[in-house]
This record gives C-alpha cells, structure tokens and sequence, in this order.
C-alpha cells in the first residue's frame, strides 16, 4: 500500500538542536524555511506542511508563493486559517499558487481562533464549516449564492483557477466534538497526532463512522516527529541529547505561545505523556520527551531503521495513509530519514 511521506518546515519557530534553546541560526526565516522545503525536495519526500501562525514565525501564504517557483515534484501542503482573510482572495491567492506548482497544492484547513478574537468551539468550527464549504465551491469554479451565520456572499468564482479545475484536498485535525463533526462534514484527510497505535486505530473508525453518516469516506493522516538512528541506543540517545538543556519553566511558555493549548487535542497528547513510563515511552519506539516543550504533536517515533519503518507500518495496519513527519533539526533530521527509512516505504501522493 502506497503512503504520502511527507516533511514539515517550521514557519512558526519551532526548530532547535537543544529543544527550548533558541538558536539564531534555526529561528523562523525565509532563508531557514525554504532550505528546509529544499532539501524535502531533494530527498523525494511527497509532501511538506507549511504551519501558519499569526505571533510566531512567517506568513504560510506568503511564503508558499515564494517557494513554489523553487521546488521540482514535493506538494506544499499550505496551513490557512478560517476566517482570517477574505474568501474570494484566498480562493484566488490559493489558485495562483496551484498554477505556479502545476497542480500540486494541497490545504490544512486551521480551525483557532483568529488574531484579536475569541470564540467558543461550537461557533468557530460552525464558521469553519461555511468557509470551507463556500472555499471549496470558489475553487471548483462555482457560483455563490450563500448565506450562513458568518458567511454571506453572491459571487461568481475567480478566473484563476487551480491546475485541476477542482479544489484541492483540505487536510484537517481536531479532536473535540464539534471538530470530529466539521471534519466527518467538509474534510478530505483527517490528521491526528501522535498515539498509541490502539487509539489511532480507535481514531480511525470513529471518524469512519461518523463520515459515513454524510455518505463520505476520508483518508487518514499522522502528524508525528521522527528520530532514527543506525541503532535503537543511538536513537534514544539522541531523544535524550534533545531535551537535556530544556529547563521546566521554558518549555511550559513554549507550549502556551500556541493558540491551541487549551484544545482536546491537546489535552490527549498531555495524558499519553502522563501515561509513559520512566524514559518517556508510552509504548515501545514512541517517545513523548518532545512534550515537555511542545502543546501540540507532542511525541516522536525513536528507533533504528527497521524500528522506525516497523511503527509506520503498524500506524499504516491500522488506516493510516499519510505521515506527516518532523525531527530536530529539521533539515539534519530531514536527511537522516530520506537516507535510512525512506528508500523502504511504498511512498507517493495521497491525493
């Protein structure tokens, strides 16, 4: 069974060689972030996140237009925020960057809150559902004729259109109802975070459940750090090598810059760390170190080679299609991977 692989570059500063020790050189950048996607590039990954983040980091949008021109084969998979820019110049600023990647765009739909606001979740994630609704209707080249509870809007679509013609897949994560819902709803791909393999597999058939009370079906994505090594020791030690300048109190405001703190997402990854046992390992080859100084994917598969392929496949077993991967640094650990794990995955685009 072919998998998307694909990579993550940290537009929101989120890169380190000692987690919580801020270093010039690793700080969010155009420079920094475009060798990443580079070398993602390079190394044949199929895909690559770019996170979008308002007080941390560079512009998502921004940055995918200029990194386009730039990559060969990876898709960019562009993080936008719902409700933070107008529609029909997001349908329009997301088509043009379709075209400069001959069709290879992709979309993490981001549900927070907005700068300068604050919503409950039922409210936000309704707003949620009409803009990727009414984006998605933009991108196919539909007419709108819409009128929701934040969405009012009678529009022809833009005479930019995506490569296809159609929009491209929204990749989503969230974990509380009212995100289960919209996601079962509107999604293409549902992203989870780190786990045990028994609760992404619970994971997956509660979403296939309640996307078939829509007559959809989903694809099913992991969002995880990596860290592989030529033996399972070396691996581990380099988990420990990572956090072993971290001080407590940093890491805690590290977490809490994140607009997600407060999220059950969040609140899952927090308790399979309270579950693991002395060195961090919740079960075998999943480390939940990267926690300590992380709100959101919170935990890293560690191990050799063939350990780390073998933890894939085990998530791949249980529905999982795509990976979404990341390791400190971003760019060393981007290498060490494509080297030593990829050539041993059946990898392509999922979509």
């Amino acid at each position: 069974m072919s998998v998307e692989i694909s990579w993550f570059s940290a537009l929101c500063d989120d890169d380190y060689e000692f987690l919580g020790v801020e270093d010039p050189d690793l700080a969010s950048s155009w420079e920094h972030c475009r060798d990443i996607v580079l070398t993602a590039d390079r190394n044949g990954f199929d895909n690559i996140l770019l996170p979008s983040g308002y007080t941390l980091g560079i512009d998502s949008v921004a940055f995918a237009g200029g990194i386009a021109p730039l990559v060969e084969q990876i898709q960019l998979l562009l993080a936008v925020r719902m409700g933070e820019m107008w529609l029909p110049q997001l349908a329009r600023q997301l088509a043009t960057i379709d075209q400069m990647l001959n069709g290879r765009l992709t979309i993490n739909i981001i549900s927070s809150d907005i700068p300068g606001e604050s919503l409950e979740s039922a409210p936000r994630y309704q707003r949620t559902i009409e803009w990727m609704q009414v984006l998605r209707q933009l991108l196919n080249g539909e007419s709108i004729d819409f009128h929701g509870d934040f969405v009012d809007l009678e529009l022809d679509p833009p005479r930019a259109r995506t490569v296809s013609g159609t929009c491209p897949p929204f990749y989503f994560g969230g974990f509380s109802p009212a995100a289960k819902a919209c996601a079962a709803q509107e999604a293409d791909v549902f992203l989870t975070w780190p786990d045990t393999v028994g609760s992404v597999a619970a994971t997956v058939q509660e979403m296939t459940e309640l996307a078939a009370g829509h007559d959809r079906e989903l694809h099913y994505g992991l969002r995880s750090h990596v860290i592989v090594r030529e033996t399972e020791a070396e691996a581990r030690a380099a988990a420990d090598r990572l956090i072993s300048r971290l001080d407590p109190e940093t890491g805690l405001e590290i977490k809490q810059r994140a607009l997600d703190t407060a999220s059950v997402g969040v609140a899952r990854q927090s308790a399979l760390r309270d579950s693991a046992d002395g060195d961090g390992y919740a079960e075998p080859h999943l480390w939940t170190g990267i926690g300590k100084a992380r709100s959101g994917a919170g935990a890293a598969i560690v191990g050799s080679p063939d350990q780390v392929a073998a933890k894939l496949q085990e998530y791949i077993d249980v529905g999982i299609g795509a990976f979404i991967l990341s390791g400190y640094p971003h760019i060393a650990e981007c290498d060490l991977f494509a080297e030593m794990v990829l050539p041993q995955l059946d990898h392509g685009p999922l979509t």
